[in-house]
């Protein structure tokens, strides 16, 4: 049946089925607006209502808690005769909004807009015009500088409103408005009072509040080191502003307590970072919603709203934490590391600085434990990408970049914007249900390519992991997601280390694999117990070692460890085409015989 509403204008009569496949309420929306700005909503008489709350209800909504609560005290929310375990509305109630009166009734943070219903099983949403589709989104608009003023607390929590500057836009550009239209309205409009780029970002903030949010979105904005989190509960208007600080305007339910910036999540605190007026933080809204909820909180929430305790709950789900698994003995084992302990460290030293390089002299298996550790880490080689540097890499090896792609169909070459090994990896690790696992990026050589030349502004972002950055080509805000460890490998008989400079040191962590230290030094006469072999490779690599001053020259024992050492002649061979030539470069003009200092005859003889 279809019920005109106070301005003549029909909408049908709306219902609302209550938890755990519940009773069913009915109301009807009108025209006329509430103290908020949102259409009112009345919920008809005999409509049942939830005889409890969750948890978190008082702290998500307050505002709709006291009117539930206010209604109960009066007797206009009483206990049902129809329904016994239930409560009743004596009478009819006027809300505020279809939010606020779904609210009342299910005890929970509910979007009205779209859980009252038509007997056809059509939302709210759909009778109305101008509203965008698809799941509810969160958004960011800043409003503690605007014109050197705090509008958040001088206006926007007070009256229960977030507004946006658009001082010279004219007045016919409406709620619902068009991104083509509305670049024409503002390329005229702003036309001597802003620059291309300025005009760019405008089009897309404005479009943003005009036509992507919509009632039950939830709505973030920063003041004085603390996040406060509401609802927007109502269309767009046009408020005409002398100072030109607020000309539009859209009604917010805000939750009473903010939230301390320092204790956000790490992913919440880079999306907050984008240098921009208004950001979609639709990635990261379970974790909004999740703020200062405890978990049984959530889960009893999800019980309520679904009636089915194995449904996942996503604002649960954001929450999983992040972990690196403790390194066990058999990793120990396979890697043939001296110490279980010192796979402990290492495994610590990542989870402190994300980044972590493994340096030493060649053959010291730097690239194999890397890739090993990374995948026991990282539960599988499916988190782990590895990349080689070298002198000519650059960023948009690295990152991204515009390269040449033919285009299938045309067969055409053009420049495009292409994703590097970095980026790629980030958005992966990135995804939802990605976020709570670690994954790996092994940079080989990391020492031989121009390190600020192929980071550019990520550099940045290695030590403020909380923080993001606008992209040099694409323009994105990027940050690097929590879960993206760097491990690198530097080659320390390399001169080239001297291209790492305090910068680079100071964002990684420097572990020592070194034939004179463990794990390295005894690493070869492990590896031949294992085998079963006899030690005497392990006692002339020590005494070969020993004789060489330099230790960034020493020779690692992956030379030893391989199975055409062990051949007829293989040992002999591997020492003459491997290891001499190595100590030859090393000598280079200083008149050393290398074969009579560093020969395996001579070696052996001093073995005895």
């Amino acid at each position: 049946m279809n019920i005109a509403d106070g301005g003549g204008t029909p909408y049908p009569e709306f219902r609302l089925r209550l938890p755990g496949g519940g009773p069913e309420a009915r109301g009807r929306l009108l025209t006329e607006k509430g103290t908020n700005g949102s259409q009112k909503f009345v919920v008809l008489a005999g409509s049942p209502a939830r005889p409890e709350v969750v948890p978190s209800f008082p702290i998500r909504m307050p505002s709709s808690h006291r009117l539930r609560q206010r209604l109960i005290d009066e007797g206009i929310i009483t206990d049902s005769a129809t329904w016994p375990g239930w409560l009743e509305t004596a009478e009819d109630v006027e809300c505020n909004s279809p939010s606020a009166a779904a609210e009342i009734l299910v005890g929970r943070s509910a979007n009205g807009w779209l859980e009252w219903k038509s007997a056809e099983g059509h939302p709210l949403s759909d009778y109305l015009d101008q509203v965008w589709w698809g799941p509810n989104r969160a958004w960011l608009v800043r409003g503690s500088n605007v014109s050197g003023l705090d509008l958040v607390r001088r206006l926007w929590l007070p009256e229960g409103v977030v507004t946006l500057q658009a001082r010279h836009l004219r007045q016919d550009i409406d709620q619902g408005v068009s991104k083509d239209r509305l670049r024409a309205a503002v390329e005229e409009d702003y036309a001597s009072t802003a620059t291309y780029n300025q005009k760019v970002q405008l089009v897309e903030e404005l479009h943003m509040f005009l036509s992507r949010m919509r009632p039950g979105d939830t709505m973030c904005t920063i003041s004085g080191g603390r996040l406060h989190v509401g609802k927007i509960t109502g269309e767009v208007e046009r408020i005409p502003s002398e100072d030109g600080r607020a000309d539009l305007r859209r009604p917010v339910d805000w939750a009473e307590q903010g939230h301390a910036y320092e204790d956000l999540p790490e992913t919440l605190q880079q999306k907050l970072s984008a240098q921009h007026d208004v950001v979609d933080l639709t990635m990261v809204k379970d974790l909004i919603d999740g703020l200062g909820i405890s978990d049984e909180d959530l889960i009893e929430e999800a019980e309520a709203t679904a009636g089915d305790p194995s449904v996942e709950i996503p604002a649960l789900a954001a929450r999983r934490e992040l972990e690196l698994p403790d390194p066990t003995d058999d990793l120990a084992e396979e890697l043939l590391v001296h110490d279980t302990a010192w796979l402990r460290e290492v495994r610590d030293l990542l989870w402190d600085e994300r980044q972590l390089v493994l340096y030493g002299p060649p053959g010291t298996g730097k690239t194999y434990l890397a890739l090993k550790l990374a995948e026991f880490l990282g539960g599988g080689p499916e988190q782990v990408k590895l990349v080689q540097f070298h002198p000519s890499y650059a960023y948009e090896d690295f990152f991204e970049g515009f390269r040449p792609q033919e285009d299938p169909q045309t067969r055409e070459v053009a420049f495009r914007l292409t994703a590097g090994p970095l980026r790629e990896l980030a958005d992966l690790s990135s995804r939802e249900g990605n976020r709570h696992i670690p994954h790996f990026l092994i940079i080989d050589e990391i020492n031989r390519a121009n390190l600020a030349k192929v980071f550019g502004e990520l550099y940045f972002l290695l030590e403020y992991r909380n923080k993001s950055v606008r992209l040099t080509y694409s323009g994105d805000d990027f940050a690097l997601p929590p879960n993206l460890f760097v491990i690198g490998t530097m080659n320390t008989a390399d001169r080239s280390i001297a291209l790492v400079d305090a910068a680079m040191r100071r964002r990684f962590a420097f572990v020592e694999l070194s034939s004179r230290t463990e794990p390295t030094s005894g690493l070869l006469r492990r590896w031949l117990a294992k085998e079963g072999r006899a030690a005497e490779p392990a006692d002339l690599l020590d005494a070969l070692n020993a004789r060489i001053d330099d230790t960034d020259f020493r020779i690692g024992p992956s030379y030893l460890m391989k199975k055409g050492v062990y051949r007829d002649g293989g040992l002999e061979r591997t020492w003459r085409t491997k290891i001499l030539p190595l100590l030859e470069e090393h000598h280079y003009g200083e008149g050393v015989d290398v074969e009579k200092r560093y020969g395996l005859t001579v070696l052996r003889e001093s073995l005895g």
